[in-house]
């Protein structure tokens, strides 16, 4: 009896590992099936729904889809509005977030829980005014003004990321450079932002991704179809009569994703990387 009391908490502690590694698995598999549907449709001759081994490999759904009219100018325009849209996000959201972090003031906390409210405002619901809107100042049917509209529908989330991570460096160092002689724009520019190079790569990647994969704003706001980016391109994969050429999809949202990939490699070591600032603040 006292071995069996003694093997009763280490057999608990096996069940429990067990059942957690089991809900592990679901959970992969509910990511790995689609992702492995994508690779093997998209090299597949007769594609359909089904997750399979392809019984003939080939290559013709890349040549039908790496066309300029199908993928190139689509992939073009998304990143000339994402990129556009990113880039504005983060400058604007830099200079909103320096004051909120190293200035004091009674709005403060009302303004912070503004911009989070914003944040939970749905797209759906605002897009009829702003659409209006759009028409009257005439920026319907114009990439600078979907680029404007990204980067206003972005910016109160980064502003709030942006700050947290500002609160990280010490007001120390800029005011040893203002001890030097830099103004306040200089000591962001040369102190705090380059030690907070991880916290604008998150930004950085989570509006880019946000804006890439976007439907309605580009559907609403554009009009051209040769203006319209790769997240409003693909429906024209959907035909009539629900018939979907799956091979060509498949095909195409692996070259879909890979921009988006290649901006989480490049900039992956700075995620990686802290604020070092060990011994910055110390002497």
């Amino acid at each position: 009896m006292a071995r069996s009391a003694k093997r009763t908490p280490a057999a608990r502690r096996a069940t429990r590992r067990l059942a957690a590694d089991a809900a592990l698995l679901v959970v992969a598999a509910a990511f790995v099936l689609p992702l492995a549907w994508v690779i093997l449709s998209s090299l597949d001759a007769q594609a359909d729904l089904r997750v399979k081994i392809p019984e003939e490999f080939t290559f013709g759904n890349f040549d039908a889809v790496l066309v300029p009219e199908v993928t190139f100018t689509p992939l073009l325009n998304s990143l000339i509005l994402c990129g556009g849209a990113t880039l504005l996000t983060i400058v604007c959201a830099a200079l909103a977030a320096y004051p909120l972090s190293r200035y004091r003031s009674r709005t403060g906390g009302a303004f912070l829980a503004t911009i989070l409210f914003a944040t939970c405002l749905p797209i759906t619901a605002i897009m009829v005014p702003v659409y209006a809107l759009f028409v009257q100042v005439e920026l319907i049917d114009t990439m600078h003004g979907t680029i404007l509209f990204f980067a206003a529908s972005q910016l109160p989330f980064a502003v709030w990321l942006m700050k947290n991570f500002m609160d990280g460096v010490p007001k120390e160092l800029e005011e040893a450079a203002w001890t030097d002689g830099a103004s306040t724009v200089q000591s962001l520019l040369r102190v705090v932002l380059p030690l907070m190079g991880p916290g604008i790569a998150v930004v950085t990647v989570y509006s880019f991704v946000m804006m890439w994969g976007n439907f309605f704003v580009p559907f609403m706001l554009l009009l051209d179809p040769e203006q319209m980016p790769a997240s409003v391109s693909i429906n024209d994969f959907f035909g009539n009569r629900g018939t979907v050429v799956y091979g060509q999809l498949a095909a195409f949202s692996l070259i879909y994703s890979t921009p988006v990939l290649l901006l989480y490699i490049l900039i992956a070591r700075r995620l990686g990387g802290g604020f070092a600032l060990g011994g910055a603040v110390k002497g």
